[in-house]
Order: structure tokens, then sequence, then C-alpha cells
């Protein structure tokens, strides 16, 4: 199951990077209404270019976080914290809605984080030393 993890990881990170890009791609869009707002502070498309700005600004700061957290979720998993599969098996269950790779990855998220061998992956370890022991 480690080589799982380990894919896991490494498809989080891409799905999360993608999630990134879209956000940038979304701030960039953003920034072009809003630009062309200004321009327009008398037209009949100053509200239009205003409602347009301000949903890619909405959309982009959700893509951003969306893609954030499953970085961050990647990092956590990489290092076998237990922190990191309760929030990957959260983003897994959000994953599903989102057709068709979210879906794919949600179910593999799933299938792999809740497997035995994984859990015991993930297990809080408590290191003891021979000093402890005495």
């Amino acid at each position: 199951m480690e080589s799982h993890v380990t894919l896991l990881a490494l498809l989080t990170r891409v799905w999360g990077a993608l999630s990134v890009l879209v956000g940038v791609s979304m701030l960039f869009l953003a920034t072009g209404a809003l630009v062309e707002l200004r321009s327009l502070a008398v037209s009949s498309l100053a509200v239009a270019a205003g409602v347009a700005g301000l949903t890619f600004l909405l959309l982009a700061l959700c893509a951003l976080a969306w893609g954030g957290v499953h970085l961050w979720a990647a990092g956590l998993m990489d290092r076998r914290r237990a922190r990191g599969r309760t929030v990957m098996l959260a983003l897994g269950v959000c994953n599903l809605v989102l057709l068709p790779f979210g879906t794919a990855l949600g179910g593999y998220a799933s299938w792999v984080l809740l497997s035995p061998g994984t859990r015991r992956l993930f297990e809080h370890r408590v290191w003891t030393t021979p000093e402890t022991l005495t």
C-alpha cells in the first residue's frame, strides 16, 4: 500500500497544481474585467464588467484555496501524518462531485486511505528510547 499512498500524493499534487493554475487564470480574467470597468465609468457595460470582475475574483480565490489545500494534504501524506490522511479523505469526498477527474481521484483516495494496510501507515507512533524503557 506504500506505493498507492505515494501515487495518491502525486495525483493530489497534480490536481492541486491544476487548481492553482485555474485560480491564477481567473485572477488574470478578474484583472482584465476590473481594468475595463475603470475605462467604462459611465457606460452601460460598467455593471456587467463589475459583476464579471468580482465573479472571476471570487472564483479565483476559491480555486487558489482549493489547490492550496490539496498541495498541503499531499505534503502531509508524503510525511505519513495522520492529519494528511484525514484531510485527504475529506477532500476525496468533496472531489467525488467534480466529474470526471475529481470523481476518479476521490474514489481512488477512498479506496487507498480506507484500506487496513494504509491505516497502519498513518497511525501515530510513539518512539521509545532505551532510557524510557528502564
